[in-house]
């Protein structure tokens, strides 16, 4: 099946698979501490039982996707050691300490408050498990930084030496934790992280409105999701746009392949809107553009040039085609979150929010968009830094292991057998809680009157008031 392949595909088929799978959690637990933070300070403020309600609900989804998003992260590090064991004899010194001070205070920030966030609200007080809820969304939030820090120095390295031997030594860790696209990649990370989970939120209230309109957890979450839309979305493409900006200063060969500009443009140059890039002939076939919007959008100028991939050896071009789609997916749900956002909001300001059945169910079809997009993102990321795993200093091809391919594409398939497995158990557990609605009773588990110390009526023992008491 994989005979024709190399191992150096293999290798890069494996890490892209393995973290494809990984960071859809990530992606969702950002997101969704921080609204349980936000749900529960509501709670503590107004005493509304349906924030509380909402809060026992998701915090079961959270515990579930931190634990998959844990061990899916823990086999892509042994993948540094095992195919890609080059990349960390020369790069270890850099990448070492920047994942190493993302598990010593992230992670253990994350794990440390956990259990308390999870099961402590009745056994030590309204105060501290706020504050135990305030830290693992923290935690979270700083996971993203060290591991974003990390990716960036790889897309836009500075701050290091190259020693005798060829590996990269740290010189300035300032330069290096935040180097130039980092600030960018950051931001636009986080704010696809609060969206994903937003539509999530979004969607799963929809699935409850349109089952019942006056459900008072599902027209809470939809509400807050709908504002986290029509908020968010218009600074996420405001932050892309800023990025892509970074990304033409220090990396135009990747822009160029999102582009898909395979000639140069010395008067201004169109963006493709569709196309079929045939990078043998480096050609865009049945190309669907406007006049130079590129050089508009890209140098603020209808006229300015811009360089194309004629100007970039084959050699150093990165597979234009997946750039190229992986790139319009990103956009197009960007700009269909933004229509929703938009929509809700109209139909907010008409009193029509919980009873548009057609808006309930296009946030339903578009509750995934948020994974797809940040997955889209992120390939256009990797792959468009091809050929390279240290941009313009260390080659894919001269980061891997001594390796066989029949060796790589036996893991491969073991991969491919246990995630599926594993994951796809996970994931199916989770549609089953977000399919419940909200305060439903659960056997074993505590309702969130339970949670919050109160007996319910029902199990009181008949003698359980006595009189003068």
């Amino acid at each position: 099946m994989f005979d024709s392949f190399s191992a150096e595909t293999l290798a890069r088929a494996q890490f892209a698979f393995t973290v494809s799978f990984h960071i859809i959690f990530p992606a969702f637990t950002i997101g969704l501490a921080s609204w349980l933070a936000v749900l529960n300070a509501l709670w503590l403020r107004t005493r509304d039982e349906a924030y509380l309600t909402l809060f026992e609900h998701w915090k079961k989804i959270f515990a579930v996707a931190f634990g998959m998003g844990v061990v899916s992260g823990i086999v892509m590090s042994y993948q540094f050691g095992t195919n890609w064991s080059v990349f960390s004899d020369k790069a270890g010194s850099v990448m070492g300490p920047l994942l190493a001070y993302e598990v010593l205070s992230a992670f253990f920030l994350e794990a440390g408050f956990l259990g308390i966030m999870l099961f402590g609200r009745s056994r030590v007080g309204d105060g501290l498990h706020m504050f135990a809820t305030a830290m693992v969304a923290v935690g979270t939030l700083m996971s993203a930084f060290w591991i974003l820090s990390a990716n960036s120095w790889m897309q836009t390295p500075q701050g290091h030496g190259i020693n005798e031997v060829g590996q990269f030594v740290p010189v300035d860790w300032w330069a290096i934790v935040f180097n130039p696209s980092f600030p960018y990649r950051l931001v636009h990370m986080v704010m696809a992280a609060y969206l994903t989970t937003a539509f999530v939120v979004g969607a799963v209230s929809a699935l409850h409105l349109l089952r019942d309109r006056s459900n008072p957890m599902a027209r809470r979450g939809f509400s807050m999701a709908m504002w986290m839309a029509v908020i968010v979305t218009p600074l996420q493409i405001l932050a892309g746009d800023m990025h892509g900006l970074n990304t033409l200063e220090h990396q135009p060969v990747k822009v160029m392949a999102m582009e898909g500009h395979f000639q140069s443009h010395p008067e201004g140059a169109p963006l493709y809107l569709f196309g079929l890039p045939d990078q043998e002939n480096q050609r865009l076939v049945y190309a669907v553009g406007i006049p130079k919007l590129s050089s508009l959008i890209l140098k603020h100028d209808l006229n300015a040039p811009l360089d194309g991939l004629d100007t970039v050896p084959r050699e150093d071009q990165p597979p234009v085609a997946i750039v190229f789609w992986a790139f319009r997916i990103m956009v197009a749900l960007g700009f269909a979150m933004l229509g929703l956002g938009l929509w809700a909001l109209l139909r907010r300001v008409q009193g029509r929010l919980y009873d548009c059945g057609a808006l309930h169910r296009t946030a339903l079809v578009l509750g995934p968009s948020g994974f797809v997009a940040v997955l889209a993102g992120w390939v256009t990321t990797e792959v468009g830094r091809q050929p390279f795993t240290v941009y313009g200093l260390l080659r894919t091809a001269d980061s891997l292991a001594p390796v066989a391919a029949p060796a790589v594409a036996a893991s491969l398939l073991a991969f491919i057998a246990v995630y599926f497995f594993v994951f796809g158990a996970g994931t199916f557990y989770i549609l089953r809680l977000m399919n419940r609605l909200p305060g439903a009773a659960d056997s074993g588990d505590e309702g969130p009157t339970r949670a919050a110390g109160i007996t319910p009526a029902s199990q009181l023992r008949p003698d359980a008031f006595v009189p003068g008491e």
